[in-house]
Parts: structure tokens; sequence; C-alpha cells
């Protein structure tokens, strides 16, 4: 290397010559070739490389903006999340303490069944926001480091069978809400002779227990639930299973949620026709008939939500299952 930062390379063959010039400042460094032929063609070619020092800004910058879009999307789900988590507990709050006052002035037996029902689907609604959202709050409080604060997987284990029953309880009971108007509104005989409450709470505490089966069907048979891809949850096992069981598990939440939203949604609907076609030929209309269709409308709106909110999950478990 001479003294104008020139390095001469040997090795070419007489009617090549080849150079390379480092020229060097504080910010870069610049690669050039100096390219001389037999023939006296001249030839000149700057490679430009980047610098150590542009290097390393460049890495520390996209690094930063890296770490601050993480930061900011984290940030952004946790206050949505907050916030929904927030109006689901003041709304239910206040709709149960409507309902109660309701269902203590209210004597007539269809609509105390119904606000029975009603209360019962508000509480375990309040409860799911509350539990699932203290546990949602405590994975984001670590990080999403499941590894650091639940090496054994004990908590997702409760995660994901809070997640089953706080999500097939309502559909469940939306359901047998549905039922129970349209047997008063197409059989009033049986309806005021059979359905008492005594049954109506037997069959709110059998419709818990199915949902707390489904739930515990992982682990009774060994196939825990797992994070899932955003970390932030625990649900069943869903990508690779391993065998029929791993198919078979989510298949049965799928199946059973989907099919109580089918009930829902015709029972709702017959039921609606029926009063139609009973005010129709009576136009005075009755008392009791004013009571059915408004519950009726309060049951189209609990479909619409529960549709909502879970239909998407429980359309696209299935046929994930059935693909895999």
């Amino acid at each position: 290397m001479s003294a104008d930062g020139t390095v001469t390379v040997s090795g070419f063959s007489g009617e090549t010559e080849r150079r390379l010039f480092y020229f060097a400042d504080s910010k870069n460094i610049k690669l050039g070739g100096l390219f001389t032929t037999g023939d006296s063609k001249l030839g000149w070619r700057l490679l430009p490389v980047m610098s150590f020092n542009e290097s390393s800004e460049t890495g520390y910058r996209s690094e930063v903006r890296g770490s601050n879009t993480t930061c900011c999307h984290k940030e952004l789900s946790v206050t949505a999340f907050i916030i929904s988590m927030t109006v689901g507990i003041f709304s239910n709050s206040f709709a149960l303490f409507i309902l109660i006052k309701s269902y203590s002035r209210h004597r007539i037996k269809f609509k105390a069944s119904f606000l029975l029902f009603a209360s019962s689907l508000v509480t375990t609604d309040l409860l799911g926001h509350l539990i699932n959202g203290s546990l949602v709050l405590h994975v984001y409080r670590f990080h999403k480091k499941w590894d650091a604060f639940d090496p054994h997987g004990i908590m997702c284990s409760i995660f994901g069978i809070c997640m089953v029953f706080y999500g097939l309880s309502p559909l469940f009971l939306s359901g047998a809400m549905a039922v129970e108007p349209f047997i008063g509104v197409t059989k009033p005989i049986f309806h005021s002779t059979v359905v008492t409450s005594h049954h109506i709470r037997r069959l709110l505490g059998l419709t818990w227990l199915l949902a707390t089966l489904v739930a515990l069907l992982p682990v009774l048979l060994k196939r825990p639930y797992e994070v899932q891809r955003s970390r932030s949850w625990c649900f069943f096992h869903m990508e690779q299973p391993k065998d029929w069981l791993d198919v078979l598990l989510p298949l049965i939440f799928s199946v059973l949620g989907l099919l109580a939203l089918l009930l829902s949604i015709v029972c709702n609907t017959l039921a609606s026709c029926a009063l139609l076609l009973g005010r129709l030929r009576h136009k005075d209309g009755c008392r009791g008939t004013s009571y059915h269709l408004e519950i009726i409308c309060q049951l189209l709106a609990i479909m619409l939500v529960s549709c909502v909110c879970w239909g998407p999950l429980l359309i696209t478990t299935s046929p994930q299952c059935i693909l895999i």
C-alpha cells in the first residue's frame, strides 16, 4: 500500500492490472476499482460501501423504530381490552340490577321465568368478564412471558377452562331462554302445568354442568390447553394435531356452540311468527301477548349479540379442525 492509499494487487496476467483504491474519511469508506486492459481501454467503476458508522446508526434507528412500534401496538391492545372489559362489567352490572328489581315486582309466571333466565345469563357473562379479564391483565403484566410466571402450565389450564366455560354457558343459556318462551307461545297449557320454577332452576344447573364438562375434557383426557399465537390467552390445541383427540375437542366446542345458536334462531323465529299470527287474528291483542312480544324482542337482541360475538370463532374453529 502506497502513501496515497493505493493498493496494487498482483497475481493477474500481464494484459490486466487491477488496482483498488480505498478512500476513507470520518464517515464512510468507498471502494473503487481501476481496470486497465491490453487494448488500452480504461474503465472506472466506483462501488460505494456503507460505512461502519452509518451501518450502526441505521441498525440502531431500525431497532428503535421496531421497538417503538411494538410498544405502541402493545399499549393499544391493552387499552382496547381494558375499555372492552370495563364496558362489559358496567353494562352487565346495570342489567343485573334492573333484572333483580323487575323479578321482585313481577308476579306473572311467564315473565318471572324469563327474568330468572336473563339474570343467570347476565351473572354468567359478568363473571366471565371479571375472571377472564383479570387473567389477561395478569398475562400482560408479565409481558406475555408464560415461561416466567407459569412454568408448569397451571394458569394456562385455568385460563382455557374459563374461556370454554364462559364461552359456552351464555350460548346454552340463550338457547334455553329461546325454548322456554317458544313453549309458552305455542303450548301455553303445557307451559303453565309442566314448566315450573323448580324445573327452570334444574335446567340452569344442567346447562352450567354441561359447559363445565366440556371445559374440563382436555384436562381429564390429558390434552392440556395451549398458549395461542398472540400469547395473550389459552385455548385448545389448534395447530398440527397429534391424533383424533386434538381434532375432537375443539370440534365439540364448536358444534355445541353452533347448535345453541341455531336453536336460538329457530325457536325465536317460530315464536315470533306465532305471535304475529296471533296478533293478526286478534287485532285487539291481549296483555299476555304483549308480554310475549316484549320477551321475543329481547331474545332477538340477545341472539344477535351472541351471533356477532361468538359466531366467527365457532365457524372458524370447526372447519379448521375438519380440514386438518
